[in-house]
């Protein structure tokens, strides 16, 4: 009766186990809908692109926190030259203000801005300024890499923080020398390009890799009938137009990035040693190999004691007497484990957890592994 009821026991337990596993499984395993992604979050259009701007300028209403011109000479030549342009002529003058500074005035321009548009700016301190709160950006051109005028700014500056300062103490919050201008500078010039009129379109992948490139050509020539697309590298998919959308790329691209794919990656162990971060990739595995972890550690305590002699005593001094501590804890519990090969990522983890190592210490862990060569991953340290 005794085997007997072993027996039930050691089924019962071998389908709870069995059991357990299957659903393991089943969490493990991701949502085909869950792995694809779109084909317009992996990859975007050339020639659909920003175009950054930079301009000079000067913010003038400051309340005494602009530029020292005794010490920033350009400010000082910057105001002069303005208000010749003015009609104004102050070269014999002495000109000493301490509320006008000069700035960096940096924009994106986003592609397809048409003329009249606005866009936001970013307003930086280049000299002594100690704050632009209050300051009002006079007309400033912002030219592009080919040294064009594309865009002119101007306006009220906000910004995110502030700085106030007494005889004995200041305080500053956040960056007073920097702010913005919302719709802070209008579109003068438009960058052509003929979308429309492209006879081939050719989609860069964030992430360069060739199953992804040619995974995105699959699913574009299975959704046209047609072969328009191919993988020319690991980045760029070339996609000629076809026939029923002549004349109209924006609708081919619109429908194109809607198309999902799987996107493929190489197997990454990024590490992060300043903060103890270690992101691992789904396909990370690793072959076979045994891992202990332990750890030393010596404590060495210092309770120094005063010695003195009897009350009323013609001989002694009194001394300090050293009085140390030492003890050594070593983790005797820990022993090696062995982590069978090919594992998938849940069972990494949970190796390595058994272990019971901290982030600090999984961080060596893995790198000894990689420098044994059972690790087929990239090791990437931040």
């Amino acid at each position: 009766m005794g085997v007997w009821t072993k027996s039930i026991s050691l089924l019962s337990a071998s389908r709870r186990c069995a059991a357990a596993l299957a659903f393991a499984a089943c969490l493990a395993a991701p949502a085909d809908g869950l792995a694809s992604s779109r084909i317009k979050d992996i990859a975007s259009v050339e020639g659909v692109r920003d175009n950054v701007l930079i301009g000079y300028g000067l913010v003038v209403g400051l309340n005494g926190t602009g530029d020292d011109l005794t010490d920033i000479t350009f400010t000082k030549e910057s105001l002069i030259a303005m208000l010749e342009r003015l009609g104004v002529n102050t070269r014999d003058n002495k000109v000493d203000p301490d509320n006008i500074a000069a700035v960096m005035v940096t924009a994106t321009l986003p592609p397809f801005a048409r003329q009249g548009s606005r866009i936001d700016v970013t307003v930086s301190a280049m000299g002594t300024a100690k704050s632009l709160q209050g300051g009002t950006l006079l007309v400033t051109p912002l030219i592009g890499a080919d040294g064009e005028v594309y865009a002119v700014s101007q306006g009220q500056v906000a910004i995110g923080g502030f700085a106030a300062s007494g005889a004995g103490q200041s305080v500053v919050k956040n960056v007073p020398t920097a702010g913005r201008i919302a719709n802070g500078a209008i579109v003068e010039r438009e960058i052509p390009f003929s979308l429309n009129a492209m006879q081939d379109v050719k989609l860069a992948l964030r992430s360069p890799d060739f199953t992804t490139a040619r995974r995105v050509a699959q699913a574009i020539n299975a959704f046209t009938g047609t072969h328009a697309a191919r993988a020319l590298d690991p980045t760029t998919v070339q996609m000629s137009v076809p026939p029923n959308y002549s004349g109209n790329v924006v609708e081919l691209i619109t429908d194109v990035e809607q198309l999902r794919v799987e996107p493929d990656q190489v197997a990454r162990v990024v590490i992060d040693e300043r903060s103890g971060i270690i992101v691992i990739g789904a396909n990370v595995r690793i072959n076979e190999v045994a891992i202990a972890q332990g750890n030393l550690t010596i404590r060495v305590t210092e309770t120094p004691q005063v010695s003195q002699p009897a009350p009323f005593s013609a001989t002694g001094t009194t001394t300090t007497v050293p009085r140390t501590d030492i003890q050594v804890q070593e983790d005797k519990d820990k022993r090696l484990a062995i982590v069978n090969e090919g594992v998938s990522l849940q069972e990494l983890v949970d190796g390595l957890n058994a272990l019971g190592v901290g982030p600090r210490d999984m961080i060596g862990i893995l790198q000894a592994i990689k420098a044994a060569g059972a690790l087929n991953a990239d090791i990437e340290v931040m």
